[in-house]
Parts: C-alpha cells; structure tokens; sequence
C-alpha cells in the first residue's frame, strides 16, 4: 500500500510541474537572405529584476524556443557572432511563434567585442559563465550544470551535447593530466571566467585534421583577478557523537601567465575515497592520438585500485601537486606528484554455486594500500611546424593484505589465512616528434619504453586437517605437520619497447593516404617458488612435483599499415591494414621458437548529419599474445584451494570486433540520444580448463576455436517536457563461450538486463527533485543449471538552495534484491545527507553531513565466473554525522 502511494504522489507531483504556467516563446532565427543561423543567442530579460532570465541557442536549423512565466514583459534580446543585435519586448500571454531576421554588422570589429553567453566558432563553443550563474555555485560542477548542453554526472564525469570530455584544461594547460573529475570537483566557481569546448581535440594543433580524434577538451579559463593570487578552499570536519570519525581537505590554486601550482590534499576515515581505480586510469599517460591502436599502452598492476567502495572501516591519505612553467617561448615544462595511502577494512559473506556443490564462505581482509605516482613533460615547439614531447613517469606501490576465509561444503569447515605483500615498480619513458613537413606531408614518430616489475609474497596458513583436502591439487605437501604453512615468492619483470613512424599525406582536403612502420619488442621474466614451512622451521621445496618457474618469453611485432581515407558529402570512409610478422621465444625447461604473419584488416564508417546528429560504424580484426605467467610450464599457486600449470604451445587470439554508435542532441527539442552495439566473436581464444577437486580446482590455459561470443547493446535517452527532464538508460548483455570442467565441454551463457527510469525537476526557484526506478535481471546458465537474480532500485535525489545561504543535498536508494534460484529475497535502504550554509559574501561555511542514513549492515549482489555462480553481501560502514567547517581562500 505505502509503495502504491508513493508512486501515485510522484505522479501527481510530476504531472503539476509538467503543467507549470509557462508558454513557449519560439521560432526561427535567419539572415535577411533567409539562411538559417545556428548558435545564435537568443534572451529573454524579464523587466522585473525578481524574475529569472530565459535563455535558448538555435539549433542547426536556426529554430530557437524559450519558455517563459506567463503573464510577464521580458525584452527579448537576438545575437549572433557578425550580425547587430535585434531586441524587442513582448508580453506573455500565449503561446507565440516569432521568426527573427538579423543584419550583418557594418562594423565588424565592434561587434566581435560583444560578450555572448555563447559563442560557436567551427568545432569550439565559449561559455560567458557570468551569464548563468547566481552566486550560489562552489565547485566547478555546479558551474557547468548550469550551461546548456552540458552535464555533470556524479563520478565527476562531463559530456557537451552527448559527447564525453576526455581531457580538462585550465588556461590552456593540463589539470592533473587531464582527467576531469579533480577539476570539476575541486575547482572553486567563483574563479570561472570562461569555459571553452573544444571538440575532436589533439594536443598538437597541425595533426587536429588527420589523427581522428574522438576526444573532446574542456578549457576553463580563469578570471583576471584569480591569476597572480593563491585561491581555494580548505575545509575540516569531526564526527557529532563518540565515534571518532574526521575529514580534512584543501585545494590550493595559484596562476600566473608562465606559471601554474595546483595543490588538492584530503584525509579522512569516512569511506570518502579520494583516488580510485577510475581515477588512476586517467593518469596511466599515454601517447598521441596518432598512435592509438599501433600497441597495447601497458599501465601496469595496480589493480588493488579495484576494491570495492563499500567497507566496514577506512583511513584515506591523498595529496596532489601539480606544476605547469613555461621555461622560455618555445619550452614548456609541467609534472605532477600525487600520494596515495588507504587503510581498509572489509568483510563479506558468498554463497557460490559450484556444478555439485554449494559453499559458504565468509571473507575478512584488512589492506593497506601506498601508491605513488611522479611525471615530467616536457614540451618543446621550435615553431609552428614542429613539437617535441618528452615524458618521463614513475609509479611505486607497496600493497599489503591479510585475509582469513571461513568456508563451509557440507559438515567440512576450513579456515584460510592468507597475507600477501606486493612491491611494484612502473617506469615509463616517452619520446614523440611531429612535423608539418609541407602542404601534403605531416609526419609523426615515436619511441616508448616501459618498465614494469611486481614481487608478490603470499603466506597462506591453515589446520592440517585442510592439508589432506589440498594434497590432490597440491601433491608435495606434507600433511603429517600440526599446521599448514604454505608460501609463494614471485617475480614478474616486464620491458617493452614501441616504435613507430607515420606519414600523413593529404592528396587534396577530401582523400588522404596514411602509412606506418613500427616494431614492437617485449620480454618478460617470470619465476615463481612454492614450498611449505614444517614443523621444525625446515623448507619442503615442491620443486620435485612439478611446482616453481622460471620463464623467460621474448615476443617482437614488426608491422607496417596503410590506410585510405575519404569524404564525400556526410560520408567520411577509412580502410586499411596492419600486416605484423610476430616473432616469439620461450626459454624454460624447453626451448621454444616460433614466427607466423598476420594481417589484421579493419574499416570505419562516419556518417555526419550534422554537429549533433552522427553514426560511426567500426571493425577490426584483433590479436593478443599470452604473456610469460601464462606459458610457464610447471605448477603455480593461485590461491589457496587453486593451482595454474601454463601451456608453453599458445599462440595467438584472434576475433572480430565491430561497434555501432549512434548519438543525437538537440538543445531546442531539449533531446539528447545515445545508442551502442558492440559485437565480439573469438575465432581462437583463450580459455581457462578446470578441473575440481571438492572445492580446490586445477587450471590451464588452452586455446579453443570459436571459444566465445558477446553482444552488448545500451540506449540511453534524455527528453525535456517543460521543466521536467526524463531519462531512460537500458542495456543488454549477452555473452556464451566454451568452458572445460573436468574434462568436459560445456556452453555457459550470461545474459544481463538493465533499465532505468526517471525525471528530475528543472524549475529555478523550487528544489531540484530526481525520482527513478532501476530494474537490473542477470540469467546465468552453467552446465545445464539455471541461476537468476534481480535487484529493483527506487531511488530519489533532491537538491535545494533556500534562503539565500543554505543547500540541502539529498539522496536515497531502496534495494530489493532476490535470488530467484535460491527463493531468498533481501530489502535494504541506503541514503545520505548533507546541509551546508555560506552567507553571501563570506568565506566561511559551515556543513552537517550523514551517511547511511538509515544505519544499514551490509549490500548485496551476485556475479558470475567460468564455473561458479556467487551471491554475496558486503557489508558497510554505519551511520556517520559529520559537522564541518571550510575556509574560502
């Protein structure tokens, strides 16, 4: 009953806001040859100071459309880039469809001197940030929610007109590497002066037309008076109550024209994780879009950034600094620092369903996670027609890990304690060169090396009763001692090295020829060590049952491509192929030596309607080479209950790769469209053959025809009704593949449903109120049993400034999860709070924050491997009330 009240509430609620008194002001904006204009900026200033002003930018037709209060007298005011300015006034009393003719300026100069809130020149728009906003944003996110055509979502990432910004600027430099979410979430909006878009961006300006680049820059330009002075924010904050909870941040930011020092530290214990695995990624480095696809960019293993959020307890120590100087007119040079260390608590209870059986299992893992990362650029234009890069980057993690599992099959109950040390090391060394050569040649080249060095340490302790369960799996062992005390000592040193060299030649501006010649070496070492400490503090080594590696595999790719790309009206073609000879050794107990070519075609087709209406069509024929872990012919330790022999005779993958995509928007239908397909088939691949033992398990890699295939479509659309947005996101996943359990083959296939509902309210002066409704269905089918789960997630997020000083954020989730195979089902709410104030014109501000509002124990889902179904709650921090007090510089 209370379910159905609240939906019929929502709708009632919606349907009065989606009723609003407001008419629509729209019509077309032309020159006086009647051509449409698009981009131009239309302005509905009401005559009272009270009211809210309207704003609209026409579309690629020149159709503009406001929508303004009824029974108001506003000035309308139309501009554009070149023309005179027309303004008239209206009042509105009905729905009204005016047409606008603008004169071309007779003086130029001074009209391009007119401050537009938006301004479109080719592939850039420039956002006049003062035109729309009010004083009450802090960050830079709120800034750029307020700009049309642009949102924010809540991991800090940022799309323009449905396209995603992959790089984030700050007067023309790098933030941080580029990536946005430390911008938009640590930059203070009073300090915004512009924001310029820039789309198919690439750092090096002459390569803009021939690297066909999707990225997408956002340069947020600086006010005058923020430049040459230290601004930002810091902020402190304790727990309301006995708990000893604390949280502690600073963003300190400095500019002058020839430099720039950024600095953003935190500390807290929380659960705030500052630096994630998202995060991470956008500063693993990289090369020139030129090169993408030419080889794998190789990040190394930091894979402890995965963790799950959701913990019982948590220590986050971050800072960053980063510095941008410019050395001379031709010399740039910039880097960054940032420090990461985060100490976790976790604890989760799984039900796995194996092919025969079902454990239960309960998981305790303390972590402690230190990471540092260090990068030099160098930047160096001798002139227009040249650039250098020089960057040189250093990645150091010392992770720690003590874990002890309780697992029940049956009546056997076993407990696992595992600690586990990992020291790595990543080094990365990149030298790029780009030549405008003459009017048809444009060349680039460059070299990469990559150091990469882990050496994990694990210690796996247990009773001797669970000695017997292992000895199948793990014959050396010796299960006459009073306990099990198993060790590991691995090695894993990695180099690479990346050349390639490409030409750019442009027969005329609609056909263009491509080639590249490059090589490729790698060699990989990897030694693993298995024994046992007894008893008496003597080492059983396992080397005499097949146990403990050492593996060298040394793999060279020299390719040479040629690609032919041409436009004809909105039909952009480009075809062509990498031919690769391949080149591999391995040296172990045997001595293996072999070579094959390959030709890997691929083909992208770009159909542009227009700026905001395109499909892309991509295909690729792919390969992938197995690395030294996996070619290791003896016996390794995976895990406690799992033992991984390599296979010395793979060689390499093959599979097709297509992708579909679709994107449409539409600032004057208020629309914004996305639609994917992605088609992978497997023609060899890899797969993992397992063999069971109770719960303990024996791996090997072997290399299958037609081994897999996945599907994977998402949709998602987004349609303004007046001052009521609403969104619906799904997504379908289909994935079958071959798998070999103890020596039988069987089709597993995993079929994942996905769709979310919602509106959210756009009204100026009246909270911004989110409601939705999120349905998720996973079918996993595994030799022959059929397992399915769905979780239903109402949800609810509400933000609202009041009173001039105060902002109420918040947000709400129900869980219902259920187990359909199992008939268990579990509810669960998860919601948070913040009320913050900050007088106008103060620096001071003050914050009340609650987490897990409703002081729930643990969340719950289910996952799927190769060959067991798992359903698992993790549990979560408790209730957190947190008063705190920031400080704006």
């Amino acid at each position: 009953m209370k379910k159905k009240t609240a939906v019929i509430f929502f709708a009632l609620l919606f349907s009065l806001f989606s009723n609003a008194q407001t008419i629509v002001f729209k019509g077309v904006v032309k020159d006086s040859l009647q051509n449409s204009l698009s981009f131009a900026n239309v302005i509905a200033k009401p005559q009272k100071a009270t009211q809210n002003m309207s704003f609209a930018i026409s579309d690629e037709e020149g159709n503009y459309r406001l929508e303004l209060q009824k029974g108001n007298n506003y000035t309308i005011s139309v501009s554009y880039l070149g023309y005179e300015t027309t303004s008239f006034n209206i009042t509105s009393v009905e729905n009204t469809t005016k047409h606008i003719v603008l004169k071309e300026a007779k003086n130029q100069l001074d009209e391009v001197i007119i401050e537009l809130p938006v301004t479109v020149k080719q592939d850039t728009i420039i956002y006049n940030t003062d035109k729309f906003v009010d004083g009450s944003e802090r960050k830079l996110k709120n800034v750029l929610k307020k700009l049309p055509g642009v949102e924010v979502d809540k991991n800090g990432g940022v799309m323009v007109q449905g396209k995603k910004v992959t790089k984030l600027l700050v007067d023309g430099k790098k933030f941080f590497g580029g990536g946005t979410k430390l911008g938009v979430e640590n930059i203070p909006a009073d300090a915004v002066d512009k924001v310029e878009v820039i789309d198919n961006y690439n750092e090096v300006a002459f390569l803009k037309n021939v690297s066909d680049s999707e990225d997408m820059a956002m340069n947020i330009q600086l006010k005058e008076d923020k430049k040459r002075f230290v601004f930002g924010d810091v902020e402190a904050g304790a727990n309301v109550g006995y708990d000893s909870y604390h949280k502690a941040s600073a963003n300190l930011f400095y500019y002058s024209p020839k430099t720039n020092v950024n600095f953003i530290g935190n500390l807290n214990n929380i659960g705030e994780k500052t630096f994630t695995f998202r995060d991470y990624m956008n500063f693993q480095g990289g090369v020139n879009a030129v090169f993408s696809g030419n080889f794998n960019w190789k990040g190394g293993d930091f894979s402890q950034f995965l963790e799950n959020r959701d913990v019982l307890s948590s220590n986050q120590r971050f800072g960053a600094l980063n510095i941008t100087k410019t050395v001379a007119s031709k010399l740039d040079v910039s880097g960054y620092v940032i420090f990461s260390h985060s100490d976790t608590k976790n604890f989760n209870e799984t039900r796995n369903e194996y092919t025969t059986f079902i454990e239960d299992k309960t998981s305790k893992t303390n972590s402690n996670n230190l990471l540092g990362i260090g990068k030099l650029n160098l930047e160096y234009a001798p002139n227009t027609k040249e650039q250098w890069y020089v960057r040189t980057q250093v990645k150091k993690s010392d992770v720690t890990k003590e874990n002890t599992i309780l697992s029940i099959i049956n009546t056997d109950n076993n407990s696992i304690e595992t600690d586990r040390n990992n020291d790595i090391w990543y080094i990365n060394q990149n030298f790029e060169w780009h030549k405008d050569q003459s009017e048809k040649h444009t060349f680039s080249a460059i070299a990469n090396y990559t150091f990469d060095k882990n050496t994990p340490t694990t210690n796996w302790q247990a009773s001797n009763t669970y000695a017997k369960t292992i000895q199948n799996i793990v014959q050396p062992v010796d299960t006459t001692q009073s306990q099990l005390r198993l060790f590991q000592d691995k090695f894993t040193e990695k180099h690479y090295l990346h050349t390639a060299f490409k030409d750019f030649w442009v027969l005329n501006n609609n056909n263009h020829i491509y080639s590249t010649i490059g090589n490729t070496h790698q060699q990989e070492k990897f030694t693993s060590n298995d024994f046992q400490l007894l008893d008496d503090e003597s080492i059983n080594e396992f080397t005499s049952g097949g146990f403990n590696n050492s593996t060298v595999f040394k793999h060279n790719d020299f390719f040479a491509g040629v690609h032919y790309k041409f436009r004809t009206g909105i039909f952009t073609f480009k075809q062509g192929a990498y031919l690769h000879n391949y080149r591999w050794k391995v040296n172990q107990e045997e001595f293996i030596e072999k070579g094959k070519w390959v030709l890997l075609p691929d083909f992208l087709l770009k159909i542009e309607f227009n700026k905001s209406k395109k499909i892309e069509l991509n295909y690729n024929l792919k390969t992938n080479f197995a690395d030294a872990s996996q070619l290791a012919n003896r016996f390794y330790l995976q895990s406690y209950n799992s033992v991984f022999k390599g296979n010395t005779n793979l060689e390499n993958e093959l599979y097709h790769s297509a992708r579909l995509r679709y994107r449409r928007f539409s600032l004057y239908r208020g629309l914004m469209l996305h639609a994917s397909a992605n088609y992978t088939k497997k023609v060899n691949g890899y797969r993992n053959a397992v063999s069971f033992d109770g719960v303990n398990r024996f791996l090997t890699t072997q290399l299958f025809e037609n081994p897999s295939e996945d599907w994977n479509i998402r949709g998602s659309l987004r349609k303004r009704i007046k001052k009521v947005r609403y969104n619906f996101v799904g997504s379908y996943n289909n994935s079958k593949y071959l798998q070999s359990i103890n020596g039988v083959f069987v089709n597993n296939r995993n079929i994942n449903y996905s769709m979310e509902l919602g509106a959210e309210t756009l009204f100026d002066k009246f909270p911004a109120i989110e409601i939705g409704y999120k349905r998720t269905i996973g079918n996993y089918t595994s030799s022959n049993s059929v397992s399915k789960f769905i979780t239903n997630e109402p949800f609810v997020n509400i933000d609202h400034d009041f009173l001039k000083s105060f902002i109420f954020n918040f947000d709400y989730r129900h869980y219902n999860y259920q187990n359909k195979s199992l008939g268990a089902k579990n509810n669960y709410n998860v919601a948070n709070a913040t009320l913050s104030y900050q007088k106008e014109d103060s620096p001071w501000l003050f914050k009340l924050t609650t987490q897990n509002l409703f002081n729930t124990n643990f969340k719950q889902s289910n996952s799927f491997s190769d060959y067991l179904i798992s359903d698992t709650k993790t549990y979560i921090m408790p209730r957190v009330i947190l008063f705190s007090v920031g400080y704006k510089l």
